[in-house]
């Protein structure tokens, strides 16, 4: 049994997120976090919100809310839509929660302390319309690398080159689109992070478990050159600057630590939350001294937060001299999109969880984003596809399975696992089936390669589908009913194998299967033991009923009124 620590990237506070948020972090996260537990592991996974930065501030204006409050309501709000899809977090915290206050302005000191820390005056964009300085994001223009109209301030979307805002030709607000705009001086902290960069280089180097968008997406920022990052800004929202003595520092009473410096550190301050509530230690998670080197720690992150959580974030924690642990395996996942366009929370473009849950129930879309995880390049999300994966995998090919055997049985064997009859060449062939595919399912899940655990997984249950067509106990039944129940009560354990392999994926599904077919909590864990076994598992005699529908098919109309509801077809970027 391993101690496996999971973290995904913190969703952001300013709206509740859309699917390709929950695609490429928070879902992929959960659905492992619940195989591992399955095989066995001890699993913690922590999420919190990212509560701080201009962007809370500006939603919480535009809301017409104090920002503190705009938060909490919000937190609520996300941690409600975590709940409804299911995402099984040992604790959601929240980054302006007390503790990583204190965890922030802890690490900012020994940082400082280590000479990693310093004090510069340097130039940046203030926009006389909107009252403030701009941080990097909020600062559009033309690239001054490619010429690319619309390039951010921190990089440029079109040729990928890291920017400053103070580069960009011809700078705007994206905040309010207006072009009065100057440079001014302000003194911020700064990280210094080229002084590590030979030994992040060899860590990166040394990296076992990352996908190649991983480290390229790190190799591309070391090999340009790793800048030192300012890590305060000149907002009242956030974690405070204070002194080695916890005053306010002179100079800085009216910053704070930028929201890239202090979110990742909310990963730490979320378990020490977890811990409080829970009585439980965090220290094996974080701390190597107190034995997180016998902890695998797992991020799951899109990809435009590879760069802070493999350069940035070790930064701090190995600039700090103090025994951190760091990840060992960093998830990284390409975009889900809408028609090939962006999914967009400031621009309310696509389907948002909140919206989702009311079009289909969470299993529907867990399978699909699942199933088309965005891995090895963007996934377009289109209603049609969607409609292909529950129609399809869930409705014919497990629903179907499941109904048809359960069904046959209440009719033909009072509802009961049959006894009597003897394998044939049929069941030596699931069998040989199973013994191959089981194991595929499981490795695949460990190297955290989702789609191929969803194509394996599909495999299996159409693996039934032919067995039942190969046993026929129907056609059997007419003229031997001990054969008819060997295939009979070989699908209906297939049928419970089918429910527990689901678990991660869809878990409501999985759990009405199980239910109906009698199969206790303490006998759902993926502790299959002898795979020959497991088409005589359940014991005979037991009682079984057919679930209510498992799956709901997705019809043409459906999709008609969706797409004129939220968009589709031609609603590109």
């Amino acid at each position: 049994m391993a101690r496996i620590l999971i973290t995904s990237a913190l969703p952001y506070i300013n709206g509740v997120k859309h699917m390709g948020n929950l695609a490429g972090s928070m879902l992929p996260a959960d659905v492992y976090a619940r195989a591992m537990r399955l095989l066995g592991h001890d699993v913690l996974y922590i999420c919190a919100t990212d509560e701080h930065g201009t962007p809370a501030e500006l939603a919480a204006q535009q809301a017409g809310m104090d920002v503190a409050a705009y938060c909490d309501a919000m937190h609520d709000a996300q941690a409600g839509a975590g709940a409804q899809f299911d995402l099984s977090y040992d604790y959601f915290g929240r980054s302006s929660a007390p503790s990583n206050h204190a965890l922030t302005q802890h690490f900012a000191h020994v940082l400082e302390a280590q000479d990693l820390i310093y004090e510069k005056v340097s130039k940046q964009v203030y926009s006389n319309a909107d009252g403030r300085f701009l941080p990097d994001r909020y600062v559009e223009g033309t690239c001054p690398n490619c010429e690319f109209d619309g390039a951010r301030g921190d990089q440029c979307d079109n040729c990928g080159k890291l920017l400053d805002p103070v580069d960009l030709i011809n700078p705007y607000s994206a905040v309010s689109g207006s072009k009065d705009v100057e440079i001014r001086e302000t003194n911020h902290l700064y990280l210094r992070q080229s002084a590590l960069s030979d030994r992040l280089r060899d860590w990166v180097d040394a990296s076992e478990g990352w996908p190649p968008l991983a480290t390229s997406i790190a190799k591309k920022w070391l090999d340009e050159g790793l800048r030192d990052r300012a890590i305060t800004r000149d907002l009242s929202w956030g974690v405070p600057v204070t002194d080695a003595n916890g005053k306010p520092r002179a100079g800085f009473e009216d910053k704070v630590f930028y929201v890239w410096f202090d979110a990742p550190i909310a990963y730490i301050a979320a378990t020490q939350d977890w811990a409080v509530k829970t009585g439980g230690d965090w220290e094996p998670y974080w701390k190597t001294d107190a034995g997180a080197n016998d902890t695998q720690y797992v991020q799951f992150m899109g990809k435009d937060n590879v760069a802070f959580h493999t350069l940035s974030f070790p930064t701090t924690l190995i600039g700090s001299g103090e025994p951190w642990k760091l990840v060992d395996s960093l998830k990284a996942f390409n975009w889900v999109t809408w028609y090939g366009g962006k999914f967009s929370t400031s621009q309310k473009r696509g389907v948002f969880m909140d919206q989702a849950i009311d079009i289909a129930p969470s299993d529907n879309w867990r399978w699909h984003l699942m199933a088309n995880a965005p891995e090895g390049d963007d996934a377009a999300f289109t209603w049609e596809e969607f409609a292909v994966s529950v129609n399809s995998d869930l409705a014919n090919v497990l629903g179907n399975f499941v109904n048809r055997i359960t069904k046959y049985t209440a009719s033909k064997f009072d509802g009961r696992i049959p006894a009597g009859g003897v394998n044939t060449e049929h069941e030596a062939w699931i069998i040989a089936e199973l013994e191959t595919r089981i194991p595929a399912l499981i490795a695949h899940y460990e190297a955290r390669e989702f789609r191929k655990a969803m194509e394996q997984t599909r495999a299996i249950w159409a693996a039934g589908n032919e067995y039942l067509t190969r046993a026929a106990p129907w056609s059997l039944y007419k003229t031997d009913v001990d054969a008819a129940a060997v295939g009979v009560r070989a699908g209906l354990n297939l049928a419970a194998l089918f429910g527990i392999i689901a678990q991660p994926i869809i878990p409501n599904a999985a759990d009405k299967i199980l239910s109906a077919l009698g199969v206790p909590q303490s006998n759902r864990s993926w502790d299959f033991g002898d795979i020959a076994g497991l088409i005589n598992a359940l014991p005979e005699g037991t009682a079984i009923k057919a679930p209510d529908v498992l799956f709901t098919k997705i019809e043409e109309s459906d999709i008609a009124e969706w797409t004129a509801q939220y968009g589709g077809g031609q609603d590109k970027a």
